[in-house]
């Protein structure tokens, strides 16, 4: 990485020739102000068919296990790139057939070509992923009342109700704190200097549409990836940073808010043979509800919604 690269990949990052039809771009589903997701249940590519999943937030997406909602074998953002880019089912960027023209679109630009130059690339569209990837790994949120309360001792960040709530949060009896683990509250992160890490996936008893744990055809999780059967509905634990800004909730958007969240959860979910045996449900009055949500709200950095380095550049 250098300054150069990250400025290069921050412009491509909002720039809507990288798609087929020149109409989307990265930032048409990863908005900063909801977080880098696109509000949506289901996101819509750039021929505006729909994807079966919701946009994942990429919030600190640099210190991810895996990529993705479903797919233990991508572990970089590298390769992670490749899947809006040339996915056809649907299309998202739909750069498959495309590559040559949209990479001569890029060098045609002399603002983007000399940025190119400055960063030491020629114009490729493998450099066009490092660069953007570059970009990714500088989405980094860290100032919101939580953190300034655990690693900066500001007392007053958190209010009381949150307070509460995060004492909730990280008890035994609710136990968010299996699944939504670490600094992320996202379960495993790497880092320089980390030991190797396993991505986790988690059934958390949305569906069971056969009577035998099925979930619906259109994405059934990590099993399309693995084909083993214990894997049906595994999905990865989203960062809960920013939380409150990216509804709709959970891998499709199937749960509106937070509170409908924890009344899932609260419920222990269906009952399937492949549902999470981490998800056993727990009593929880309307007050705590309340608490836990304040304890969620206080995740949200508005530093970092509205960092002016992580927007759209001038033109």
């Amino acid at each position: 990485m250098s300054e150069a690269k990250v400025r290069l990949g921050r412009r491509l990052f909002y720039d809507t020739r990288l798609s087929g039809n020149g109409t989307f771009s990265c930032a048409s589903c990863h908005q900063q102000a909801r977080a880098f997701t696109d509000g949506l249940a289901h996101a819509l590519g750039s021929t505006g068919q729909a994807h079966p999943r919701s946009a994942i937030s990429l919030a600190n997406v640099a210190f991810n296990a895996s990529y993705g909602w479903a797919d233990g074998r991508v572990r970089t953002l590298e390769a992670q790139m490749a899947v809006p880019m040339f996915n056809e089912h649907p299309i998202e960027m739909g750069l498959k057939g495309n590559e040559a023209a949209i990479v001569a679109r890029i060098a045609a630009d002399p603002v983007a070509a000399a940025m190119f130059r400055e960063a030491g690339q020629s114009v490729t569209l493998d450099a066009i992923i490092k660069a953007i990837a570059s970009f990714e790994r500088t989405i980094v949120s860290a100032n919101s009342p939580l953190d300034r309360y655990l690693y900066r001792d500001e007392r007053t960040a958190l209010t009381p109700q949150a307070q509460r709530g995060m004492a909730l949060f990280f008890s035994d009896r609710l136990a968010c704190a299996r699944c939504h683990s670490g600094f992320n509250l996202s379960g495993p992160t790497v880092h320089d200097g980390s030991a190797a890490v396993t991505p986790t996936f988690h059934n958390t008893g949305l569906y069971n549409v056969d009577g035998r744990g099925a979930y619906p055809a259109i994405d059934r999780g990590l099993v399309d990836a693995t084909h083993v059967a214990r894997d049906m509905g595994r999905f990865r634990a989203p960062t809960l940073r920013n939380i409150a800004v990216t509804a709709p909730y959970m891998h499709d958007g199937s749960i509106p808010t937070l509170g409908e969240v924890i009344g899932h959860y609260a419920s222990g979910g269906i009952k399937s043979p492949f549902k999470s045996p981490r998800l056993k449900g727990f009593d929880i009055t309307t007050a705590e509800v309340a608490d836990l949500v304040a304890f969620l709200n206080s995740l949200t950095d508005n530093e970092f919604l509205s960092n002016p380095a992580l927007a759209a550049p001038a033109r």
